[in-house]
């Protein structure tokens, strides 16, 4: 694949996208995971389906549409969507979890819609639920490497702050820490990673990127900063090592990535199990 890296162009983007979504996605999901919110990751992943579903029937006949990248719109839709679940989630203050079922259905009806409205775009279907390796463009390249900057800032400047949210959000409530803002802050940035990771994994499996490297993390470290940084090496494992054989083997990166995240999952368990039972023979021979 090396030689096929420095002569297509459209690989270059998909490696550089994989980079960096393989370090995105995990550095997000570790606070997504820890608040226990992973199934919002799939709402919003639908939800932005939608907005791109809706861009390519506008395409058809608006002229701005049909020049204007559909992850453009896709990602708007998903930031209003994150803001959307918020809403409803103080609204159903003792059944917060209904807003993402609620969600999740309105963004699954109206791309069901769009889809069938726009018959004939130039988006194959595979390509917006499983990604696509000769997807990104170059415009692609350009919102995910701003994403990505977004991100970092945003857990640079508020970890602290974030962090507090996570693990106690009503004491944080309690000592004055502006939690609402921090909270819609938050989910701002989920929704603009969630979208933009849509191109290389694609819309059903967007979630699993998000959790899974962190559920491997969280079962052998001791810090949350440990985990964020183990999540984010699987991440980079599982994205990279899933569009080297996606593409060797002609088939939709995003199932090949999440059942890479899968086996290192697998893997973490079986030699934290190892470990357990040498420890098992260990104390026992001592006694």
């Amino acid at each position: 694949m090396i030689a096929d890296l420095l002569t297509y162009s459209f690989l270059r983007y998909a490696f550089v996208a994989a980079v960096v979504i393989g370090f995105t996605a995990p550095l997000i999901g570790s606070f997504v995971v820890v608040r226990r919110m992973s199934l919002i990751a799939d709402a919003l992943s639908h939800v932005t389906l939608a907005g791109i579903s809706f861009s390519l029937f506008l395409g058809q006949y608006v002229l701005f549409f049909s020049d204007l990248n559909p992850l453009y719109l896709g990602t708007l839709v998903s930031v209003l969507a994150a803001l959307g679940l918020d809403w409803l989630r103080n609204k159903y203050v003792h059944f917060q979890e209904l807003s993402i079922p609620i969600m999740m259905s309105a963004g699954m009806g109206l791309s069901a819609i769009f889809i069938s409205l726009s018959r004939g775009f130039s988006v194959d279907l595979s390509t917006l639920l499983f990604g696509s390796i000769s997807a990104v463009s170059p415009s692609d390249i350009g919102l995910i490497l701003a994403v990505a900057l977004i991100t970092v800032i945003v857990i640079v400047v508020f970890y602290k702050q974030l962090l507090f949210l996570s693990f106690d959000e009503e004491q944080a409530k309690v000592s004055g820490l502006p939690s609402t803002l921090l909270h819609m802050l938050f989910m701002f940035v989920v929704a603009l990673v969630i979208a933009v990771s849509m191109r290389i994994v694609g819309t059903l499996l967007v979630s699993s990127l998000i959790t899974l490297p962190v559920a491997a993390a969280l079962r052998f470290t001791n810090s949350f900063k440990q985990t964020i940084v183990w999540a984010i090496v699987f991440g980079e494992f599982a994205t990279i090592g899933g569009l080297v054989l996606a593409y060797e083997l002609d088939v939709a990166p995003g199932g090949v990535i999440v059942l890479l995240a899968v086996l290192i999952l697998a893997a973490v368990m079986l030699f934290e199990k190892i470990g357990s039972l040498r420890k098992k023979e260990v104390l026992h021979e001592t006694d």
